[in-house]
């Protein structure tokens, strides 16, 4: 006997084997139940999720010659040549091939005579959205008023091809993507019955690729089985594919961390002498970062399937948060990228220079590890660092340039200082209340205390040190600022700047020459100041 494939071989026979649509199932239960049954239905889903397979089930409900219900026998001759393809009274069309309007009303004409030998004349007409609109218009009328014997099932990828006219003569049901826990269940279900060997990470990586789709799964197991010589395992599925192991994506993502940047190219160098697919490679490194974004939101949200939660949770306590989003949202625009690139090896290589050089308050690719917990300054009273004597915070104020010691200059100080990111939006948002003895105290407007994290904070330090040539004390006070911010003051000398163009302009004499001759007016907002 020749083999089956698992997609035809484990197709479902009723509604209870259907995996993930438990909606539509609902709805059509319920109208089989109570004899509430319409005239047309329409499914509409992505590729692989059930609708030619609840449309045959629903064909079998009906034609059941044990009577109409949502639970057919599967045994009497109607439910068997339902299931196998060969029932009279089911026809089954493909609309992508038979798009002209002869074809279809060839289909039509039969509609008015009664059944063979089932209950019902089921029409099941695959991707109806291919039909020409000849043909939709020649649908029209019968689906409007079809003979009481005959039932449109109908389904498509995409709807939005298909007339409005058509659309409202017919009950829509949506099918949703399956869920990679839906997907890998149902896979493990199968390998269990068929009795093969498998790795349960090895079927994560399997309906990871499958994107929503059970047959694509399915299909991809049938290689898997042939590619491992009868069992599945995780080394082999991701040679197949093209994947990265985890260890390799873990090592990518520590050598980041740490913002070794030769790391990160001997990890690439290392990655391409295998020949991967540097997309998927670029999609398991989003997936291990949106991992780690659950575990430092929401740690007991984190499951282990892959059996690597001490590694993410690890990598959760290298990474800042602000990092980790970063990171994700620079891969995302460069997975959309990619193609663009002058090969996948080097568009992947500048994805993870592009997270290198634009990781937040660092200014650049530096090598500098973040500790797991910042510990923010003490109060005064009791003091982070040891006591120094009063000479030596006499000579640390000294040392300090006048400018930090005056309000008024602030915003020059702020201007020099070498930040960026976070950091330079934080020190942008504080006025200078006062310097003493080595402690620079600063005001932070409340709308923007979000800023003032301890990453941000210790880099606004390191900077003032580095200015000043001395060490610099710290300290942060959310209240609502009695002077203008350098931000603040930036607004209004950019908006100063634009009331002076704008005026310039509307003096000039050639300016009101051509408003005068023709009538005309400067456009609001056309203006802009030179700088810009």
């Amino acid at each position: 006997m020749s083999y089956q494939v698992l997609a035809r071989k484990w197709r479902p026979h009723t509604f209870g084997e259907l995996v993930g649509q438990e909606h539509v199932v609902r709805a059509l239960s319920n109208a089989l139940d109570h004899d509430r049954l319409h005239h047309a239905y329409l499914f509409c889903g992505t590729r692989g999720v059930g609708k030619t397979t609840l449309a045959r089930i629903f064909a079998k409900s009906l034609n059941c010659e044990q009577g109409v219900s949502s639970t057919p026998c599967g045994e009497c001759s109607a439910c068997r040549e339902i299931d196998e393809g060969r029932f009279v009274d089911l026809l089954e069309v493909d609309a992508a091939s038979r798009t002209k309007v002869d074809q279809t009303r060839e289909l039509l004409d039969n509609v008015p005579y009664a059944p063979v030998r089932g209950r019902y004349k089921v029409y099941l007409i695959d991707e109806v959205h291919m039909f020409s609109d000849s043909s939709f218009n020649a649908l029209l009328k019968t689906l409007e008023e079809p003979p009481p014997h005959v039932k449109f099932l109908l389904a498509t990828t995409d709807p939005q091809k298909m007339p409005v006219t058509v659309l409202s003569r017919c009950l829509q049901f949506n099918l949703k993507r399956l869920q990679l826990e839906q997907i890998c269940d149902q896979l493990q279900k199968i390998l269990d019955q068929e009795g093969i060997k498998y790795d349960r990470a090895a079927l994560i990586h399997i309906s990871q690729s499958a994107d929503g789709s059970m047959r694509d799964a399915l299909s991809l197991m049938d290689q898997a089985i042939a590619f491992g010589a009868g069992q599945v395992s995780e080394s082999d599925v991701r040679s197949m594919l093209g994947t990265l192991s985890r260890d390799q994506v873990h090592n990518l993502l520590e050598a980041l961390a740490d913002q070794d940047a030769e790391r990160v190219m001997a990890q690439v160098a290392s990655l391409a002498e295998q020949a991967p697919d540097f997309t998927a490679a670029l999609q398991e490194l989003l997936s291990l970062l949106h991992r780690i974004a659950l575990v430092q939101m929401v740690p007991d949200a984190l499951d282990d399937n892959a059996g690597d939660r001490a590694q993410i949770e690890s990598l959760a306590g290298r990474l800042t948060p602000e990092d980790v989003q970063l990171y994700y949202q620079i891969g995302l625009v460069g997975q959309r990228d990619l193609p663009l690139a002058p090969d996948p090896g080097s568009g992947f290589e500048m994805v993870l220079l592009r997270m290198l050089a634009f990781r937040p308050d660092n200014g650049g690719v530096q090598r500098m590890p973040t500790p797991a917990v910042q510990v923010r300054p003490q109060p005064a009273s009791k003091p982070a660092v040891p006591p120094q004597s009063k000479s030596a915070n006499q000579n640390a104020a000294s040392a300090a340039p006048a400018a930090v010691q005056e309000f008024s200059n602030w915003h020059h100080v702020i201007e020099q200082l070498k930040l960026g990111g976070i950091a330079r939006q934080l020190a942008n948002n504080c006025t200078y209340e006062s310097w003493c003895d080595g402690t620079l105290k600063l005001h932070l407007d409340p709308a923007h205390q979000g800023m003032c994290t301890a990453r941000s904070e210790q880099n606004f330090q390191q900077a003032l040190e580095h200015y000043c040539g001395s060490k610099v004390k710290l300290e942060i006070r959310v209240e609502q600022p009695q002077s203008e911010t350098p931000a603040q003051r930036q607004v209004r000398a950019q908006a100063d700047r634009q009331r002076q163009a704008e005026q310039s302009m509307a003096d000039d004499p050639m300016v009101r020459s051509v408003e005068e001759t023709f009538s005309g007016n400067l456009v609001p907002g056309s203006v802009q100041p030179v700088d810009q």
